[in-house]
C-alpha cells in the first residue's frame, strides 16, 4: 500500500512510512480577525449621491437634508450654499434659514449668504435677526452706500411679510435718515404695506429736499384710488407741488386727477401751466383743448386744436373737435369742413353723425338721412348709434312716425340696448304714448335697477301725465338714493311732492335744483309752486330770472301765461 502526501510548495519524493506510527504534531489554526462592518450610510460619497439623485427626482427635502448634513460634517461652504439654493427653490423657508445660517457661519464675508439669511428671518417675522445681517452688509460691502441700500430695498420689497420688511427698513433709516435712497425705499415699502401715513411723511421729506419720483407718486396714488380716496390724493399732490412747484411729472398727474374728479376748471388751470412749460407736448395741448371746450372757452380751444394740426399730430381728433368749435360759433359750413377732414380713428364714425346733425340744423333733413344711410358701420353698438342719430333728427323735425319706425327696426332683433330704448321712450312721451314709454323704461329698470335716469324719467312722467303719484314718488326716491345731487332728479322730486300736496317740501327740492342750474323748466315748476302758495312776487322773480337767459322757452311761457293772466 502506497501512501501519498501533498505538501504545498515541496517537490521532494515521498518518504518511507515508519513501522510504528507516532502521533501527528498539532499545528495551531491561524486566528482570522472579523471583517469590519462598512457604515455606508455615513460615507460622504454615498450621501452626496443620495442628495443628487433625490434632487433630480424632485425630493428636495431629502436633498437639502443630505447636503446640510454633509456641509456640517465636512465644514464645506459649497455644500451649504447648494443646500440653501435648493431649499429656497423649494420654498422651504425653515430649511433655507438653517442652511443659509451654516453658509454664513462658514463664509461670514459672503454678502449673498447674509442677504438670504436676512430674507429668511423676515419671513419668520424676526426683524432683530434680519437687521443684524443687513447692518453687517452695510458695514462691510464695498459697494457705494446708495447701491447697498437699493439692493436691500429690492430685497425687502420682494418679501411677502410687508410689515416686518417695513420695520426693518425703518430701523435702517434711523442710521441713514439723510439718504434719499433709503427714504425712497422706505416710502415704497410703506406703500406696499398700505401704511399710507408713514409713506406720506417719507415722501414729503423727499419732496422737501429733491424731486419726488413720478413712479413713486403713482404707486402711492394707486393705493389711494383703490381705497376710493381721490380727494385725498388731489390734496396730497397739491401739498407736494406747494413744496416743490417745478415737478412737471407730478403736475401732469395732478391735472389729470383734477379732471377725473370733475374739477374741470382747476384741471384747465393746471394744464395751462403745463402748456406754458411744454408748448409742443401734444397730450397736454389735446387735454387743454378738451377742457377749454368743456368750459365754453371756444376761442382758446380752437387755438389748442389748431396747434395740434400745425404739429402734424392727432389731426383726426383735432379736426373733430374743431368741428364742434365751429358748431358752437354757428359756422355750419366750417364745422362740416372739419368733420369731412376726419379720415379715420376713433372719431371717424362720430364725425359723420355730427355732419348729419349739422345738416339737420340747416333743415336739410333728407340730405342728413341720406348721408347717414351711406355710412359704413361696424357690427354692434354703431347700429344703435346710427339709429339714434336718424331718429333724433326726425324727432327734432316732428317726423315722429318715421323716427319711431327707425327705432322699432333697430330694436326688432330683441337685443337689449338701454340708450336706444330710452331714446324711444322719450319719443313716446312726445307722441303721448305713455304706455310705450312705461314699457321701455321698465325694461331698462328691470335690466339695470340702478339706472337713475330711467327711474327718474318714469317717475316724472307718471307724476306729470297720470295720477299715479305714490308710484311716481317711489321711483323718483329710488333715483335720488342713487344720485342725490342730480338737478333733474331734484326737479322731479319737487314736482311729484307738489302733485302730492306737499308744497313746502316741493319748494325746498326745486330751489336746490335751481341752485345747481338755472334751467327754464325748473324755474317753471318752482314758480308754479310758489304761485300756488300765494308767494306771487317770489314766483315772478324766478320767472323773470329764467326769461333773461331763455326768453323763448315755450314751457316757461305757457306756465306764466296760465297762472298770471
Amino acid at each position: 500500500m502506497v501512501m501519498l502526501t501533498i505538501v504545498a510548495g515541496c517537490a521532494a519524493p515521498p518518504a518511507r512510512a515508519p513501522l510504528v506510527s507516532s502521533p501527528a504534531p498539532v499545528v495551531p489554526r491561524a486566528v482570522v480577525a472579523p471583517a469590519p462592518v462598512f457604515e455606508y450610510e455615513q460615507d460622504p460619497i454615498y450621501r452626496l449621491l443620495i442628495a443628487e439623485f433625490a434632487g433630480q427626482r424632485g425630493h428636495l427635502d431629502v436633498a437639502v437634508a443630505q447636503y446640510m448634513a454633509l456641509a456640517e460634517s465636512l465644514r464645506d461652504v459649497n455644500l451649504a450654499q447648494r443646500a440653501t439654493r435648493i431649499a429656497v427653490f423649494g420654498r422651504d423657508d425653515g430649511a433655507a434659514l438653517a442652511a443659509a445660517s451654516v453658509w454664513v457661519e462658514l463664509a461670514p464675508l459672503d454678502m449673498e449668504a447674509r442677504q438670504i439669511v436676512a430674507a429668511m428671518f423676515i419671513r419668520h417675522g424676526d426683524a432683530d435677526a434680519a437687521l443684524q445681517h443687513l447692518e453687517y452688509i452695510l458695514a462691510h460691502d464695498h459697494e457705494e452706500p446708495g447701491n447697498r441700500l437699493r439692493m436691500i430695498a429690492n430685497l425687502l420689497g420682494r418679501e411677502a411679510d410687508r410689515n416686518t420688511a417695513l420695520e426693518v427698513m425703518g430701523r435702517l433709516l434711523e442710521k441713514f435718515d439723510d439718504d434719499m435712497d433709503a427714504l425712497l425705499a422706505y416710502s415704497l415699502l410703506a406703500i406696499r404695506a398700505e401704511k399710507l401715513d408713514l409713506a406720506r411723511k417719507a415722501m414729503i421729506r423727499i419732496a422737501e429736499r429733491t424731486e419726488l419720483s413720478s413712479n413713486v407718486a403713482m404707486a402711492y396714488l394707486a393705493v389711494l384710488q383703490k381705497q376710493e380716496k381721490l380727494p385725498e390724493a388731489i390734496d396730497w399732490l397739491d401739498h407736494i407741488l406747494s413744496i416743490n412747484p417745478k415737478q412737471f411729472g407730478l403736475r401732469l398727474i395732478y391735472a389729470r386727477l383734477l379732471a377725473d374728479g370733475n374739477r374741470y376748471e382747476e384741471a384747465r388751470i393746471q394744464f395751462n401751466v403745463l402748456s406754458e412749460e411744454s408748448p409742443d407736448n401734444t397730450d397736454i395741448a389735446f387735454a387743454l383743448g378738451l377742457l377749454n371746450l368743456q368750459a365754453g372757452r371756444i376761442d382758446d380751444a380752437a387755438i389748442n386744436f389748431e396747434h395740434l394740426i400745425k404739429l402734424d399730430t392727432r389731426r383726426d381728433e383735432a379736426h373733430f373737435y374743431l368741428g364742434e368749435v365751429e358748431e358752437a360759433r354757428k359756422h355750419p359750413a366750417a364745422a362740416i369742413a372739419h368733420y369731412l377732414a376726419v379720415e379715420g380713428g376713433a372719431n371717424y364714425f362720430a364725425a359723420q353723425l355730427r355732419h348729419a346733425l349739422v345738416l339737420s340744423s340747416q333743415d336739410k333733413v333728407d340730405e342728413a338721412i341720406k348721408l347717414l344711410d351711406s355710412v359704413t358701420i361696424e357690427p354692434g353698438r354703431q347700429i344703435y348709434d346710427l339709429a339714434r342719430a336718424k331718429g333724433e333728427i326726425l324727432t327734432d323735425h316732428e317726423r315722429y312716425a318715421e323716427a319711431l319706425s327707425i327705432f322699432d327696426s333697430a330694436l326688432a332683433n330683441g337685443e337689449f340696448n338701454s340708450e336706444l330704448l330710452y331714446t324711444r321712450a322719450m319719443l313716446a312721451e312726445k307722441m303721448g304714448r305713455v304706455d310705450l314709454l312705461e314699457r321701455d323704461l321698465r325694461t331698462i329698470i328691470e335690466a339695470e335697477p340702478e339706472n337713475a335716469q330711467a327711474l327718474n324719467a318714469l317717475g316724472y312722467t307718471l307724476a306729470d301725465r297720470t295720477d299715479r303719484y305714490a308710484e311716481a314718488h317711489e321711483l323718483i326716491a329710488r333715483a335720488m338714493a342713487i344720485s342725490a345731487n342730480d338737478f333733474y332728479i331734484l326737479d322731479s322730486m319737487g314736482w311729484v311732492l307738489y302733485r302730492l300736496g306737499r308744497l313746502d317740501e316741493a319748494v325746498a327740492h326745486l330751489e336746490k335744483a335751481r341752485q345747481l342750474r338755472n334751467d327754464p323748466e325748473v324755474a317753471a315748476h318752482l314758480g308754479e309752486v310758489l304761485w300756488v302758495l300765494g308767494r306771487h312776487d317770489a314766483a315772478r322773480n324766478v320767472w323773470d330770472s329764467a326769461l333773461r337767459d331763455t326768453p323763448d322757452d315755450q314751457k316757461l311761457l305757457d306756465v306764466i301765461n296760465r297762472l298770471s293772466r
